[in-house]
């Protein structure tokens, strides 16, 4: 359940994206706005899980680098406030991407905006489960990167 918080808006970043135009304008925003609602909607169970009951979940995944001691892990931990972020993260994401069905209706490449704004929100809910400071300092360094050089 922990794992697919993240990868529902990662999966609708792949159908837009990918098969936004054989799904067409209607069928592209229903699957982002779908997989989004559906991560909120877990997201619920999580905080009722983690939050509420007090336990903390942490998910390793694979390991970076082994050097001597030195282990840098990719994980993902959900504790009370990382889960609280997720929530959050998530409700105002479903929002945006309803929102934004009105705000873009006259745009051609509605597809598209739609794919690249689910992308943010999986990386959004990246950042917030970080399992440690390298991982999400990664991250931050190469979202930066990468908005830098776009065209």
């Amino acid at each position: 359940m922990f794992f697919s918080i993240l990868l529902l808006p990662f999966l609708g970043f792949i159908y837009s994206g990918l098969f936004g135009k054989s799904f067409g304008r209607d069928g592209s925003n229903f699957f982002s706005i779908f997989f989004v609602f559906l991560s909120f909607f877990l997201a619920l169970f999580a905080f009722y899980e983690v939050v509420l009951s007090g336990t903390v979940v942490t998910l390793n995944l694979f390991s970076w680098t082994v050097i001597n001691i030195f282990t840098i892990d990719l994980g993902l931990l959900f504790d009370a406030l990382s889960c609280s972020m997720v929530l959050i993260v998530t409700g105002i994401s479903s929002f945006v991407h309803l929102y934004s069905l009105g705000y873009m209706s006259h745009d051609p490449h509605m597809p598209r905006f739609m794919s690249y704004l689910s992308l943010f929100t999986f990386f959004m809910l990246l950042l917030v489960v970080s399992d440690n400071f390298i991982q999400f300092f990664f991250r931050l360094r190469r979202l930066r990167f990468n908005f830098l050089f776009t065209d």
